[in-house]
């Protein structure tokens, strides 16, 4: 019988390890248009996004967006959306994903209130399903094709 991970590899997936936080999030590194930062998974997060504070850092060019973010006990808060960006997710990579801009401070008080280290952003199903992503919660592993 072969293991999940034999699968996946033999079926040309990549495998990335997670890092467990105190929220119970995986976190992992991520480069955004070649610029490397940490992020957490979320499965139930549309799409990737990214604080306001690092717009330059990962050299994004944003405009006002109508869509308004809501998750984790915040509703209705202004979002900008960064189009074309390129990320790199160790040696899996995509272009031309839109990033969501959004105040992502209450997240990393979360973080920061279990004792974990603040994230640059979040991954998002839009990665999940480009990716056609596996993820192994036994052995926090991330699979991506």
């Amino acid at each position: 019988m072969t293991s999940l991970r034999q699968h996946l590899t033999k079926k040309k997936y990549k495998r990335i390890v997670l890092k467990p936080v105190g929220t119970g999030h995986l976190k992992f590194n991520a480069r955004i248009n070649g610029v490397e930062g940490e992020f957490i998974l979320d499965t139930g997060a549309s799409n990737t996004c990214i604080g306001f504070e690092d717009l330059e850092r990962f050299k994004l060019f944003a405009e006002d967006s109508e869509v308004k973010a809501a998750g984790a006990g915040a509703i209705d808060m202004l979002t900008q959306i960064s189009q074309d960006n390129l990320i790199e997710i160790e040696s899996w990579s995509t272009k031309e994903i839109s990033i969501v801009l959004f105040d992502l401070s209450h997240v990393n008080q979360a973080l920061i209130n279990h004792e974990a280290e603040p994230v640059s952003g979040i991954i998002g199903a839009d990665i999940l399903k480009i990716g056609k992503a596996v993820i192994d919660y036994q052995y926090n592993c991330l699979y991506l094709k």
